[in-house]
């Protein structure tokens, strides 16, 4: 059995002595994790610029395209978490990532300089494609340098770089638009604020490759290409507290997960029961419960709900900026607690805080009146004491999430499959978990059409089931080394 503590040749540490966390470890951690920045800044910068570009390219009319040229990026992102991993297996994690930096780089360019809708779509896939890969990479490479007794908090980096991509995209969008006087005003160059707001993806996108550059392999995937002396002087670098024979137990014991007679691929992921592992379909049903609570609808509309419980139009934004702030906030209390409640103890209370939060908004919601909006357009508001009440709920609906769900499902998800499969089931998993996302994205509109108490009924019962899910299905991997993971 694996502690905190471990002792013997195989441990990080002497028997007795607490593990030591060497800054290389975490220093490593935070570059891959800015992966998961552009990740967030990426999928949520197009938010300030959706009106300009309506009218831009037309789209007014068009309700539906107007909505996939939003939601198209959610498509792309599946796609290149699909290939991520097998692409990661065969040329390594360091490399991957820097493809995603081309991705990002070249995306956030051809978008500030679409000239149509079609070729604006194409530029937000391949964004979507680097968003995919970012969301496999990140989680994969942290577990796989990460010492096993701070792996959940460098793991929670990835959800905290992303929740910190979201608010600088919230952020830089609105300091654009305010200098700019609206995003559809010229701003520099004789372009466009909401141009800017896709060109600025380019800083953050060279930052991440030139970081990339400077960091070690992952060991595990050296381990798998037979180069076993740099994989130990990478283990022996970022865990300062293993002595060479410690180094040498830890790279027998992950070349004896890894032995198998052919090359890792998605066939590993196969089994019995309903054509996959069952450990893969926990990461899979837990993607899923992870969108389907409907966490990104308070991001991608919540406009929509400022507005109902009185909010001024040119308020919503600011309010919007304040929800991100407080999900960054929360996200510091998970880095700083996962690693002493574990894993499961925290989705399970997530799970209990978003059902009563998204119930309560459910309820509030029901005792919605008709109103009319500042743009003259029809629809809901709250009355009374219900706008307060939905205004809170929502707020502590993204406070239960954020220090749950939010990093815990990224640090599960990096960690909880076996070495010779981690990869590709990473990618399947994260796959499922930006369908899920589109999903939710394009239905909402339709749901919240038809009540809006239907909408956040529907996440509550989603809320409820993963908590059921969790109970049942989820082992706590707290503690344990990555080659005790089993299928």
């Amino acid at each position: 059995m694996t502690t905190d503590s471990p002792a013997g040749p195989g441990g990080s540490s002497v028997s007795g002595t607490p593990p030591k966390t060497t800054t290389k470890a975490v220093l490593v951690s935070i570059v891959a994790a800015v992966g998961g920045f552009l990740f967030g800044f990426d999928s949520s910068v197009i938010n300030g610029a959706v009106d300009a570009l309506n009218n831009q390219f037309g789209l007014t009319n068009s309700p539906l395209l107007a909505g996939f040229t939003v939601a198209c990026a959610l498509l792309g992102s599946a796609v290149g978490a699909w290939f991520a991993g097998p692409v990661a297996d065969r040329y390594g994690r360091v490399r991957v990532m820097l493809i995603a930096a081309a991705m990002f780089a070249i995306s956030s360019i051809g978008s500030g300089l679409a000239f149509a809708v079609w070729d604006l779509i194409i530029w937000r896939i391949i964004a979507g494609i680097g968003i995919g890969i970012a969301s496999v990479i990140a989680p994969a490479y942290i577990a796989e340098i990460a010492p096993a007794h701070i792996r959940g908090r460098l793991g929670s980096l990835q959800q905290m770089a992303i929740v910190l991509g979201i608010f600088v995209a919230l952020l830089s969008d609105a300091l654009l638009a305010g200098v700019a006087g609206g995003a559809a005003n010229e701003f520099w160059i004789g372009l466009e604020a909401w141009r800017w707001m896709f060109l600025v993806g380019v800083i953050p996108s060279v930052i991440y490759a030139v970081l990339a550059l400077r960091i070690p392999e992952s060991p595990r995937y050296l381990v798998a290409k037979g180069d076993l002396e740099k994989a130990g002087q990478v283990l022996h670098s970022v865990e300062g507290s293993r002595s060479m024979e410690s180094v040498q137990h830890k790279i027998t014991e992950i070349a004896e997960s890894l032995r198998r007679d052919v090359k890792p691929s998605l066939r590993d992921l196969t089994g019995q029961r309903f054509g996959l592992k069952p450990i893969v379909w926990v990461g899979i049903l837990l993607s899923v419960f992870q969108q389907f609570v409907g966490i990104n609808v308070i991001f991608y509309y919540s406009t929509t709900l400022w507005q109902a419980v009185g909010f001024s139009e040119s308020d919503s934004f600011t309010a919007s900026v304040i929800n991100g702030l407080i999900n960054v906030l929360s996200t510091i209390v998970a880095i700083l607690i996962v690693d002493k409640v574990g894993r499961r103890p925290m989705l399970l209370a997530g799970s209990i805080g978003m059902t009563i939060t998204l119930g309560v908004m459910a309820v509030a919601f029901s005792q919605a009146v008709p109103t009319v909006s500042e743009s003259g357009e029809a629809t809901v508001g709250l009355t009374g004491a219900w706008g307060p009440i939905a205004l809170v709920a929502a707020n502590l609906f993204v406070v239960s999430f954020a220090i749950t769900w939010g990093p815990v499902v990224w640090v599960l998800l990096g960690e909880m499959f076996p070495n010779y499969l981690r990869a590709a089931a990473l990618a399947v998993a994260a796959a499922a978990q930006w369908l899920a996302n589109f999903l939710i994205t394009v239905t909402f509109q339709s749901l919240a059409d038809v009540s809006l108490t239907l909408a956040y009924g529907l996440y509550t019962l989603f809320a409820l089931l993963s908590f059921v899910f969790v109970y049942k299905a989820v082992a706590e991997t707290k503690g344990k080394e990555l080659e005790e993971m089993v299928a």
